[in-house]
């Protein structure tokens, strides 16, 4: 099944002005200083809800399972919560993966931000839902970490609906990218946390990577390790079929370093790869929409979304 024919997208609707956000945990762990937090979302004209999970810690853990998966199924079914903004990353998000309600979901759309590990929930909803996500800061490392502009700027312009068919995915011109393997493709953008896409193989959240533009990116694997992790996907039958790649910040490791490497995974399959997007553990951290239509053109390092984001 080619997952650009799965599904039709599910679409949220874009940010109301006096947006309200969800601050949930699915993960790890972390200190919140809820005046901080709250002010934060009142500069920018907007308000939030803390939930119980990011307020709580068991041992690696923001709190127990039942309440991180209840947090998430409390933001979805709220009709009074616009969007859905995750603390941190860490692990524990692929704990709830067979417990979460996907019809819930799919019934009450909403965006949900988040990388590193989300990368499993974004994953998994994208499977059984067919819900454009976002590949975006988090509150605590990004949002609060006085990252440069592009990390919030742009989010909030995605999440906002200024970022239309027919546009680009704007990088910040002074971080040069990386024409690794020439060529124009389009497909859904699907993917995120390099380590997480091969930790849900076998998974209810293991993607179908079919026609897609596939997305990577990770943070302390040394290059043999994203060497075997891109090799797992190859012989996972991961790599057949994907139109094009997208390489994110491999935290440690340069492009020029990475770049035989794609070379020697990518060139046989014939496909366009542009490396060096500012997505992922790094400063800044580009927005990224995952599930929505886009296409790839690695000669003219461009990424164009073919597709509106949100409800019209």
């Amino acid at each position: 099944m080619n997952c650009a024919e799965t599904f039709q997208p599910s679409l949220p609707a874009a940010l109301p002005r006096d947006a309200c956000f969800a601050i949930v945990a699915p993960a790890g762990a972390a200190r919140l200083d809820t005046h901080k937090v709250n002010q934060w979302f009142v500069d920018r004209g907007y308000s939030c809800r803390i939930y119980p999970g990011a307020l709580q810690a068991q041992g690696y853990l923001a709190g127990p399972d039942r309440q991180r998966l209840q947090d998430l199924h409390d933001a979805f079914a709220d009709p009074a919560i616009d969007a859905i903004l995750c603390m941190r990353g860490g692990y524990g998000s692929m704990r709830l993966l067979d417990q979460l309600d996907f019809e819930l979901i799919r019934r009450n759309p909403k965006p949900l931000i988040g990388y590193s590990d989300i990368t499993a929930l974004h994953a998994a909803i994208y499977r059984h839902t067919g819900l454009v996500t976002f590949h975006g800061g988090m509150l605590n490392a990004d949002l609060l970490g006085a990252k440069l502009p592009p990390t919030e700027a742009s989010l909030l312009a995605q999440l906002g609906g200024h970022v239309r068919a027919g546009e680009q995915i704007v990088h910040p011109a002074e971080f040069a990218l990386s024409s690794v393997l020439h060529g124009v493709a389009s497909g859904p953008l699907l993917g995120g946390n390099l380590s997480m896409l091969g930790a849900t193989l076998g998974t209810i959240a293991e993607l179908d990577t079919q026609g897609c533009i596939l997305f990577i990116e990770d943070v302390n694997e040394p290059l043999y390790r994203v060497d075997r992790l891109l090799t797992q996907l190859r012989l996972a039958g991961k790599l057949e079929g994907v139109k094009g790649v997208l390489v994110g910040d491999f935290a440690g490791i340069t492009t020029v370093a990475l770049t035989p490497l794609l070379e020697d995974i990518f060139a046989p399959l014939g496909v366009p790869v542009l490396a060096g997007w500012r997505s992922g553990h790094c400063d800044p951290n580009v927005c990224l929409p995952l599930g929505a239509r886009v296409m790839l053109d690695s000669s003219r390092q461009s990424l164009l979304l073919e597709q509106d984001l949100f409800q019209a």
